[in-house]
């Protein structure tokens, strides 16, 4: 059977994190006819968020009621939420082919906000001990560890965030990272330090993870002795970044920085005309709601000025 040819849409955006869903907003606000295709929960990693507290107007609140108020707010306006994975884009005759397993779908633009994808430590055992013990959603996964000794890898918000959360579940959770400082904020990392179930393992690096069935302990390595030592952990919490998902526009000739970032001028824009990308996929230099929400709204702007809305 062929593949079938579905609606056409002025805008299609490819992500429904806070940078997607805040383009939608300012493309509906334009009238401009909009669907949003996400391949898995709308919010993204925002989603996986217990609690922000960063966001202009609101004292606090959990990623994953944010990102359905958007939803809420967009849908409201008459966008289209589909929860399809989008395998290409393809370009002819000054129009897009935006293709999903449900067939292909028409856009006179396209805004890319398909963020990131945690990163991997990419060591022995981590692959082999996925959903045995090692996670990458602290929200997700945190339930299932209580009263163990978990380890969290990582010095930024998302592993401070991690630990303190785990924390509420676990017996005990080491903070392993490879300096003798955190990046995370220093309101994150006052709450870290006060919370006795949390001890900081400085200086040290994962090499290993190790067990039967399930993970039993890992292997560590100081980065200033080299001398390596185990850790008897019962889990793993991978929170060290994330790396843009770029495939679909690469596969489109869009072009990239050397760190992988879609390259972006202050309009959003990128090198294929028409295309434009917003959020942690482009090369942000501070990753966080507030300003991926700015480049949502910046990117619907300029797509809406682009095909006359």
């Amino acid at each position: 059977m062929g593949e079938t040819e579905l609606a056409g849409y002025d805008i299609v955006i490819i992500g429904g994190g806070p940078a997607g869903l805040t383009a939608a907003l300012y493309a509906a606000r334009r009238k401009a006819t909009t669907v949003v295709f996400e391949a898995e929960a709308i919010g993204g990693q925002i989603a996986k968020s217990p609690l922000v507290e960063n966001y202009p107007g609101v004292k606090e609140i959990s990623g994953l009621e944010l990102a359905n108020r958007m939803k809420d707010q967009i849908e409201r306006l008459g966008v289209e939420i589909k929860f399809e994975r989008v395998v290409e884009i393809s370009k002819e005759d000054g129009n897009f082919s935006v293709k999903t397993a449900a067939g292909s779908y028409k856009a006179k633009a396209v805004i890319l906000a398909t963020g990131a994808q945690p990163k991997k430590l990419d060591i022995q055992g981590e692959e082999a001990y996925v959903g045995r013990g090692v996670s990458y959603c602290a929200i997700c996964d945190a339930p299932f560890f209580k009263d163990k000794i978990v380890a969290v890898v990582g010095g930024g918000n998302s592993a401070a965030r991690a630990a303190l959360l785990v924390a509420d579940y676990a017996a005990r959770v080491y903070l392993i990272h490879r300096r003798d400082a955190l990046r995370a904020e220093p309101l994150l990392q006052d709450r870290l330090f006060a919370n006795k179930k949390v001890e900081p393992v400085w200086n040290k690096v994962v090499e290993g993870i190790r067990g039967q069935t399930v993970v039993e302990d890992v292997v560590l390595r100081d980065v200033k002795t080299n001398e390596k030592v185990e850790l008897a952990v019962g889990g793993v919490f991978v929170e060290i970044g994330g790396s843009p998902a770029t495939f679909l526009a690469v596969k489109l000739g869009v072009k990239c920085n050397e760190r992988g970032y879609i390259k972006v001028d202050n309009h959003q824009r990128t090198n294929v005309e028409g295309f434009f990308a917003a959020g942690v996929v482009t090369d942000l230099p501070l990753r966080q709601v507030a300003t991926v929400v700015g480049e949502g709204a910046t990117a619907a702007t300029s797509a809406c000025e682009y095909i006359g809305k």
